[in-house]
């Protein structure tokens, strides 16, 4: 990877415990390594507070998302008025993550479903754009999606079918891809990816998991981008630097992020 690069990771967790043992040393590293911006997301009250503290120590890389994701406990009752609350932060540039996840069992429908409608209201009120994600509920997020388009944000690790795609763009979205289309069995990914226009492409790891090919297992991270983006680049029959360049200015006019760009 070379400076000359222009990437800009749009959705991380490097508040994450698996960073800890070499965070500081990590992020240094990643100017020289043409990463030029990422995008740290809340999944809690206090991780999201940790997002802000990690943006205002890397102003020059990092801006921050706040939110609780649905496979979170409980959120106190006055938690909205905490995110406002965090969300008056300068580092702060969206409400996420936030969505749907059916995919362990136990799950509550209808309190994930409260939540989400209650953080897409307050995005709404804020004026910020919003970070979504959707595992196994596509029916009922796109239901509640068309409740509030449009929408400024992000479907991130996108899991749909290239016809949910469509909708997903009519309301506004941008689409996310992970190093999960790098994948052998990332056939529907891959289709989903054809048909979206290169000015509503994210890219992004998702880290610390998701690491792409060659680096499936192993602990993720922003650098390993360039392997998400020749894949993006090979179906779009553009070059890596071209996407990685598209998608940095992308996530840049989505967040309000301009001055991370080189």
């Amino acid at each position: 990877m070379q400076a000359d690069l222009c990437i800009f990771d749009s959705h991380t967790h490097y508040t994450d415990a698996a960073f800890d043992p070499d965070r500081d040393a990590l992020l240094r590293t990643f100017p020289e390594k043409g990463v030029t911006g990422c995008m740290v997301c809340g999944t809690d009250l206090p991780i999201s507070a940790a997002c802000i503290r990690l943006a205002e120590q890397y102003p020059a890389l990092m801006i921050a998302a706040v939110g609780v994701h649905p496979e979170c406990p409980v959120p106190p009752a006055d938690y909205l008025q905490t995110l406002e609350q965090l969300a008056a932060s300068e580092t702060v540039h969206a409400i996420g993550e936030i969505g749907l996840d059916y995919h362990y069992e136990g799950y509550d429908k209808e309190q994930q479903q409260r939540i989400l409608r209650e953080q897409l209201l307050l995005a709404k009120k804020l004026n910020l754009p919003v970070i979504l994600h959707c595992r196994d509920a596509t029916g009922d997020m796109m239901g509640i999606l068309r409740e509030f388009a449009p929408l400024d944000g992000v479907m991130h690790c996108f899991p749909g079918s290239a016809e949910t795609a469509r909708e997903v763009l009519q309301m506004g979205l941008y689409i996310g891809f992970t190093g999960v289309i790098t994948f052998k069995n990332a056939k529907k990914p891959l289709e989903a990816l054809r048909s979206i226009p290169a000015d509503r492409l994210l890219i992004e790891t998702d880290c610390p998991y998701m690491a792409p090919v060659p680096f499936r297992g192993k602990r993720c991270d922003s650098t390993m981008l360039t392997e998400t983006a020749a894949v993006m680049a090979r179906e779009k029959g553009v070059t890596t630097e071209e996407i990685c360049r598209i998608t940095a200015e992308n996530a840049a006019r989505l967040f309000h992020a301009e001055h991370l760009l080189r």
